[in-house]
């Protein structure tokens, strides 16, 4: 059995390798690790994790395993009430000031899909050093035989080992410190709400409701199989939602995934707004309106969009691989104003080193109420002022890909041109990025949870991206 961490924790499919018995072993791994890294002497108070779970398939009983396994081992232990989001799980972390923390989600996954995310003290995804180790512990403890230990979950409630809780007041208590609810309230703004079925449900109609907008969420109900829907905010996933706007009386959609890390919107006419876009309006939006400045740090999958911006407001611009561990990493090391993801997971400066598609959908409406003005009218002044570019992702499914072999591959047989364009650079910190003369960019990438390659472009047209796809599926060659 290999059990391998990937781009943001473990993930597999439910029933195959995500089982009860694996899960106590990957859990009995981590707590290895937590106590090892404790050093030899006993701590007082017993180290702590939090413990949240998503609304898929057997989450909540997941995430009691973990709970009883940790216990076991003599970490003190807060699970969540309810499902709860990753990005509300990871502020629950640091409010407590635990050890670090056990998300079970699969994220945007299909729904076969479950997995195992881990959170360090500062509400952040654990480094890849972290992740090795868990695994270095597994390998040992299957090496050895050593069954993970557990105790009745009963018996560890009663004796206090584990708590249940609530983490959303502190959480809501928050998101109210970063974003203008008040003028969103003032504005009038009619807004769709789509979760998904994820656990995302509730936190952005709460709030809206709180606040007096009127507000109306769809699969906002318990379905652990998500209505068979893929739950990532992305336009061929979102039709219900694009359906509705465009049938009814609303200003904006918004789509959060799976566990609410990221975001998607849809704009009063039904017409979907890539995170590219988003990001670009919000950091356009926290310089020119709330005059704030930091550095700006994308993934290699990201709009150059952003480059422009942070070239015109002098901002130091950082491009990490995929994955917002990457992010995080800079974001506590650095005076971070935005980071974000080509997938939709964005912080900002102010709130925990965390994708958050809550926050980032409340931020949106904010920017839509400052400016008084349509998504799309706003959106059309930001390509006047920096131009237009259009960005596409295919996802090829794959067998198990040697990522390494590929990324040399791809280098070998690089084109001196794509499409007519001259490629001016290469960029392999994360699959194989061409950079072309005119500032579009072919990306092809295995990806990091699941048996998928992702071939990516950007460019001033869609016709041009369709045509730098299909370039990238050939040279990909993976038939």
């Amino acid at each position: 059995m290999a059990i391998k961490f990937g781009t943001d924790g473990w993930r597999a499919v439910i029933g195959e390798e995500f089982t009860f018995g694996n899960v106590r072993l990957v859990t009995q791994a981590i707590a290895d690790f937590v106590k090892g890294s404790l050093g030899d002497k006993p701590r007082e108070p017993a180290p702590c994790l939090v413990v949240g779970f998503d609304t898929r398939f057997l989450s909540d009983r997941f995430a009691i395993e973990v709970a009883q396994v940790l216990a076991a081992n003599g970490i003190r232990v807060y699970l969540t009430e309810a499902d709860c989001p990753t990005p509300v799980l990871s502020y629950a972390v640091k409010s407590l000031g635990a050890d670090g923390g056990v998300m079970i989600t699969a994220s945007h996954n299909p729904p076969r899909y479950n997995g195992i995310k881990l959170k360090a003290s500062y509400g952040g995804a654990v480094g890849p050093d972290v992740a090795q180790r868990v695994e270095e512990c597994l390998a040992a403890n299957l090496a050895q035989g050593r069954e993970p230990r557990t105790v009745g979950y009963e018996e560890a409630l009663a004796g206090g080992a584990i708590q249940r809780f609530d983490p959303s007041p502190d959480y809501l208590s928050h998101l109210r410190t970063l974003v203008d609810l008040e003028a969103i309230a003032r504005s009038g703004l009619r807004v769709l709400v789509d979760p998904m079925y994820g656990a995302g449900r509730g936190y952005l109609r709460g709030l809206l409701e709180e606040a007096g907008c009127r507000v109306k969420e769809i699969h906002g109900e318990m379905n652990p199989g998500f209505g068979g829907i893929h739950p990532e905010p992305i336009e061929r996933y979102l039709r219900a939602l694009i359906e509705e706007v465009k049938g009814g009386d609303w200003d904006v959609g918004l789509a959060t995934d799976g566990d609410a890390d990221r975001i998607g919107a849809v704009d009063g006419d039904g017409d979907f707004v890539d995170p590219h876009h988003i990001f670009a309006l919000a950091l356009r939006y926290l310089v020119e309106e709330r005059g704030w400045s930091g550095a700006v740090v994308k993934t290699v999958s990201t709009t150059q969009m952003v480059n422009r911006l942070a070239e015109r407001y002098n901002l130091p611009l950082y491009e990490t691989p995929v994955g917002f561990n990457h992010i995080c990493d800079l974001m506590l090391t650095q005076d971070v104003l935005i980071g974000g993801e080509e997938s939709g997971g964005m912080s900002i400066k102010g709130h925990i080193p965390e994708g958050d598609g809550i926050l980032m959908g409340l931020l949106l409406l904010e920017i839509m109420a400052s400016y008084g003005r349509p998504l799309k009218a706003i959106l059309d002044d930001l390509e006047a002022e920096i131009g237009r570019f259009h960005c596409a992702r295919r996802d090829l499914r794959v067998r198990a890909l040697a990522k390494a072999e590929m990324v040399e591959r791809l280098k070998a047989k690089a084109p001196s041109q794509i499409e007519g364009l001259k490629v001016r650079g290469i960029d392999d910190r994360d699959g194989v990025k061409y950079l072309l003369e005119d500032e579009s960019w072919l990306l092809i990438r295995p990806s990091g949870t699941e048996p998928v390659l992702r071939i990516y472009a950007e460019a001033s047209s869609p016709e041009a991206v369709e045509r730098l796809l299909r370039f990238g599926e050939n040279l990909a060659d993976i038939a």
